[in-house]
């Protein structure tokens, strides 16, 4: 038995009725739960782990999946059933970098059917996420996008908003600790990847893997000029270990202690935080993903 978890303004999409009746006509056996406000979709996906539901498939975008993923992860490890997803929102970073049909009924039965494996979920101070953290630059973007925007063009609307934002952009100090180094830097923008791509399709940690145990580093640092903006884009694309604007490195952990609050994103939900902690729950939750996807490091 599979049980839908849908974002309530996606349930009455014409698509997602027609995708939901053409599975069950086909014989798959779906339950259709629909959130009225935050909050209700992790709730749901805790009690459909707790009523032996077997896979639980999220209905809506990156911030319902965020979601969801919290509500199963409080369950204990055996209680917590396969995530399937159903990519229903504007920019869908996770299910685009897992190579997930987009249409309605083929990405259901995808969710429905597709092979399980076990990927990594990391924890910054009490909330989960699976794809991506962002604080700085990259979080401002996401978080001041409007949702009418996100609607009208999808994930070209963080670039759009991305560059006027530029322009006045403001650092935050701060000083980042892991297991292999410290740094102190005024931060343009740091990315915590276990995905890949944020903010519409921006590729940010693009090695990453979902599967590796470790978390995928990028920060942008120092950046007080137009002038040195270009020299850390062209930078950015070698990916340097240490560079003078770019850092790029592997850990298990990370914290960062920040003079004042910071804009933060998880899998796109904006928070504000003074200082966090990402710590990582190696092969925590079984997600339904496709054969060879480049986002894990073990064959399936």
């Amino acid at each position: 038995m599979a049980r839908l978890i849908l974002n309530g303004k996606a349930a009455q999409l014409p698509a997602v009725r027609e995708a939901v009746y053409t599975r069950r006509k086909a014989g798959d056996n779906i339950e259709v739960s629909v959130t009225w406000e935050q909050g209700d979709a992790a709730c749901m996906a805790e009690q459909a782990g707790r009523d032996g539901v077997e896979r639980v498939i999220v209905g809506g975008g990156d911030g319902t999946v965020n979601e969801v993923v919290n509500g199963l992860m409080r369950l204990s490890s055996e209680q917590r059933p396969i995530l399937g997803i159903l990519p229903l929102g504007s920019a869908n970073d996770l299910a685009t970098s897992l190579g997930l049909p987009m249409a309605c009924e083929s990405a259901l039965a995808s969710a429905l059917h597709l092979p399980e494996q076990y990927v990594d979920v990391p924890r910054l101070d009490d909330w989960h996420y699976l794809n991506m953290a962002t604080c700085g630059f990259g979080a401002e973007i996401t978080s001041s996008t409007p949702k009418a925007l996100k609607r009208l063009l999808g994930g070209g609307a963080y670039s759009l908003i991305g560059a006027f934002k530029a322009w006045g952009f403001r650092h935050y100090p701060g000083v980042l600790h892991w297991e292999d180094g410290e740094r102190r830097a005024e931060v343009f923008m740091l990315a915590i990847g276990n995905g890949r791509q944020s903010g519409g399709g921006q590729a940010l940690t693009p090695k990453a893997t979902l599967d590796d145990g470790l978390l995928d580093v990028l920060l942008l640092h120092d950046v007080t000029s137009l002038a040195r903006l270009r020299d850390m884009r062209h930078e950015l694309a070698s990916r340097p270990a240490r560079g003078r604007y770019v850092d790029a490195f592997r850990t298990d952990w990370l914290a960062l202690e920040a003079n004042e609050e910071l804009p933060v994103t998880l899998d796109g939900e904006p928070v504000h935080r003074r200082g966090f902690k990402v710590a990582i729950s190696p092969a925590a939750l079984a997600l339904a993903a496709p054969q060879g996807c480049p986002l894990f490091s073990q064959p399936q």
